[in-house]
Formats: C-alpha cells, sequence, structure tokens
C-alpha cells in the first residue's frame, strides 16, 4: 500500500490514527497524503450575525488547524517517511471521498463520544461506501499497527467480502498467520475453500475457520474469534447502500463500526 490517506481532525482520535498511519507507511515503503478539511460551512450559525463575527471565527479555525498541523508535520519529520498536506474548506466527508481516487487506503478513526471537536457520526459509513480504496477503521486508545500481526478476515461469500480480501492482499502479505472465519449456526460454509485457495496462489497460507455463533451475534462472535486467535487486524466487505444521503449500513457492519476493538479494515 504505497499511498495512504490518512485523515488529519484535531479530534480524540487523531493521535492513534497518526501512529497507525506512520508504522504502515514506514513497512510498506509508503507515502501519506495528510486530509486536513475545515467545515467553514457549519461555523455560519445565525445568518444575521453579520460577516465580523463569522470572519473572526474562521480566523480561529484556521489558527487552530495551523497550529495542528505544525505539530504533525514535526512528528512525520521525525518518524523519517515521506508525506504532504492537503488543505481544504468543506466538507469533510465529500472531500475525503474526492481526494481518495488515487490511494491504496484510508485511516479513519472508530467514531468517537459525540463533542464539538468529533466528526460526524457518519463519516466511517460514508467513506466505506463511496470510496473504492479500503478503509481502515482505527479505535480510541490504539497504538500503533505491527504488520506482522495476525489477521482475521470475516468470510461469507459474498461479494463484498471477497472485494475486502482482494483489496487487503498488500497487508496480508506481511501477516503474522491468516486466519479465515465464517460464523454459521449449522456446519462449514461452501465458500471459505475457495478464499484458502486464491490466498495460497499468492503464497499466504490461511487456515480455515467455521466458528460456531452460539446464540451470538455475528458481530459479538467475530471479535471473540480476534481474541483467540489472537488478531491484530480483522477484515470484512461492508454490507450497505446509500439512500440519498443517508447512509444505510448492514448490522454486523454497523454493530463493528461501534464496538470493534481492534482496527478494522473494510471494503464495499
Amino acid at each position: 500500500m504505497k499511498t495512504i490517506l490518512l485523515h488529519i481532525h484535531d479530534d480524540t482520535g487523531q493521535d492513534s490514527r497518526i501512529g497507525v498511519a506512520i508504522d504502515l507507511a514506514r513497512s510498506n515503503g509508503g507515502h501519506l497524503v495528510c486530509v486536513q478539511a475545515a467545515q467553514i460551512e457549519a461555523l455560519a450559525g445565525d445568518p444575521y450575525g453579520g460577516m465580523f463575527g463569522l470572519s473572526t471565527v474562521i480566523d480561529a479555525v484556521h489558527g487552530r488547524e495551523r497550529q495542528v498541523r505544525l505539530m504533525i508535520e514535526a512528528r512525520l519529520r521525525d518518524a523519517g517517511i515521506s508525506w504532504e498536506w492537503r488543505h481544504f474548506d468543506g466538507g469533510v466527508i465529500e472531500t475525503l471521498i474526492a481526494e481518495s481516487r488515487l490511494v491504496d487506503l484510508i485511516i479513519v478513526s472508530q467514531p468517537g463520544p459525540r463533542g464539538r471537536r468529533e466528526q460526524p457520526a457518519s463519516l466511517v459509513g460514508d467513506v466505506v461506501l463511496h470510496c473504492r480504496a479500503p478503509v481502515l477503521m482505527v479505535p480510541g486508545g490504539w497504538q500503533g499497527f505491527d504488520a506482522g500481526w495476525n489477521a482475521i478476515i470475516a468470510w461469507n461469500g459474498a461479494a463484498e467480502a471477497a472485494q475486502a480480501l482482494r483489496l487487503a492482499l498488500p497487508m496480508l502479505l506481511h501477516a503474522g498467520q491468516v486466519h479465515i472465519v465464517e460464523v454459521c449456526e449449522d456446519g462449514a460454509g461452501l465458500c471459505a475453500g475457495a478464499a484458502v485457495a486464491w490466498l495460497g496462489r499468492h503464497g499466504i497460507a490461511a487456515e480455515r475457520h467455521d466458528w460456531p455463533a452460539k446464540g451470538r451475534r455475528v458481530s459479538v462472535a467475530l471479535l471473540h474469534a480476534a481474541a483467540e486467535l489472537d488478531a491484530g487486524c480483522l477484515v470484512m466487505g461492508a454490507y450497505g447502500h446509500s439512500r440519498l444521503r443517508e447512509t444505510v449500513l448492514g448490522g454486523v457492519t454497523r454493530e463493528l463500526i461501534e464496538v470493534a476493538t481492534l482496527p478494522l479494515l473494510m471494503a464495499h
């Protein structure tokens, strides 16, 4: 993954995002594209408040963003990786989608507690559903990313799962162990063997697991599997669609975005 888009925003997840991005860029000899978007239109507030007040607010936002940029650029220089900075005034979701056309990976954070500094709760789902590159969601408090960690593929034979597997291949080539996990109620699924064979042709020896649900929700069973198999990343297809401007995600995708305790690599 040579070109990695990193979402820049002064929120509670930013430090974790940057740490993961640096590790991935370093291990892949990659280039970071840092995208910082200020939602100026959201600051307009009262249309009768006058342009002077709005101008003052915008100047304050830009001043804070410059401070954030200087701190992050110093960290990137110390890391010794290749990077560039892109700043925009506009909607963050639309900006990330537009800037993702020629990248290999997009790094965002798991939605955090609602607050003024936090990004829209729909950001992860919107970016996953509208971008062709895979999206790596980093949980809050996560420190770094070891390319040699074990990886889990959440498999159900659907097109989204196959797409996620294909796009995750550059990361899987470095993984310590690769596990294909199919959560099932009644015996083995029919498609996981094909995924094992496909990975084998790329030189990756994957182990297949038919993981009983045992009455648990699929999202819970997958997280239990990740813990038992000592995984550092969970790869899955993202299921859903966009209706007008509302993101509609499938239950498993939505639940894992909310509660995942390890980095989640998704593709639609």
